[in-house]
């Protein structure tokens, strides 16, 4: 049976077997990072997921084969010596810090997502934060919160992750691919709206992932699969959906994950776009 369960799990679901596994030996443990956030149910990207993260009673980080175990959070102002092994009653010296998943104690979504960000960066922490925030499980106050605490040290390098953290989220994104592209395209200049409604004369048109300078359609492809008779279905109604778009003057760029792999490919995508723009307005001008 845990055979068949292990078997048909992925990635996020073996990480979170793995937590709860390695918690029932750890008394007083508490999920943190990745784990905690697995455990919360939220997405995960570019982190590997063979590790578990714990609080455990330790007075440094302790690196084993598939664990990492972190001190417990602690009042920077009450450090206590060196020598000296914190148990997890400190954390409940501050409310909503820690918090219980399914009968499992885990650091907060907010702290979770800090933690992300400090051990892998922003752009890994705004996946998770975006989905926290679209689905309403964290505040940004609540992560500003976590940040300013000082519960989770951080170098100037990433004090300034965490600045990118909480001024660049965005609650509209629906997945750690629109996450990525909204962040390439705001690194390459361009300034996205997401999940913007468009209409025409006719009325709705279509909510697209972004909108760039009024013109530009930016769709984001994950793991789209045209088979089979709903699958051409689907296909002809995104064809129809991006005619519409077409014919109301608008360019559509469409990117995939090995897209968001190579920078280059995206801004020659968007240049061509503009250069497309431009030369529609050239021609309307010279009519």
């Amino acid at each position: 049976m845990l055979t068949e369960v292990w078997g048909e799990a992925d990635a996020m679901a073996r990480l979170i077997l793995r937590t709860r596994a390695v918690m029932i030996g750890r008394p007083g443990a508490i999920a943190a990072g990745p784990s905690a956030v697995a455990l919360h149910g939220l997405e995960l990207w570019g982190v590997s997921m063979d590790k578990v993260t714990l609080h455990g009673d330790v007075n440094r980080v302790r690196t084993h084969t598939g664990l990492t175990l972190l001190p417990h959070l602690r009042l920077p102002e009450a450090q206590p010596p060196s020598d000296h092994v914190p148990t997890e009653a400190v954390l409940d010296e501050r409310a909503g810090v820690v918090t219980s998943v399914d009968g499992v104690r885990a650091v907060s979504v907010a702290y979770a997502v800090v933690q992300l960000c400090v051990s892998s960066g922003h752009v890994v922490g705004l996946v998770t934060l975006d989905a926290a925030l679209h689905r309403k499980v964290t505040t940004l106050d609540e992560v500003n919160s976590a940040v300013a605490s000082g519960l989770v040290p951080a170098t100037p390098r990433q004090a300034w992750h965490l600045q990118q953290l909480v001024k660049r989220a965005d609650p509209k994104c629906e997945s750690p691919g629109e996450t990525r592209t909204r962040l390439l395209l705001q690194d390459l200049g361009y300034a996205p709206r997401s999940q913007v409604a468009l209409s025409d004369v006719n009325g709705f048109v279509a909510r697209v992932d972004f909108f760039v300078d009024n013109k530009i359609v930016v769709e984001f492809d994950g793991s789209v699969k045209y088979e089979g008779a709903e699958g051409r279905a689907a296909l002809v109604a995104e064809k129809r959906r991006e005619d519409r778009l077409r014919a109301m003057g608008l360019i559509v760029v469409r990117l995939v994950w090995s897209d968001l792999e190579n920078p280059e490919r995206v801004a020659e995508k968007m240049r061509q776009a503009r250069a497309q723009i431009a030369r529609q307005g050239a021609g309307r001008t010279a009519s």
